[in-house]
């Protein structure tokens, strides 16, 4: 699903915070927690399409034709 891609990108931006020596270490932890929120959002945001799609399964198409599965 896309969401495994999503996360893949964002453990790849946080390991390039962590490694930066451009950014102060309250920069990094306050980037970190953003992405961190961010995930949450995007994983709440597929467990509800897939909850939708179970209940609702003629919604899998519309949900589809959006691009959202």
């Amino acid at each position: 699903m896309a969401h495994h891609k999503h996360h893949e990108k964002l453990e790849a931006i946080k390991e390039a915070i962590k490694s930066s020596d451009k950014l102060t270490e309250e920069q990094k932890s306050n980037a970190l927690a953003h992405i961190e929120e961010w995930y949450k959002e995007d994983k709440a945001f597929g467990l509800l399409v897939e909850a939708l799609i179970e209940k609702f399964a003629e919604l899998e198409p519309i949900l589809a034709e959006l691009g959202l599965v």
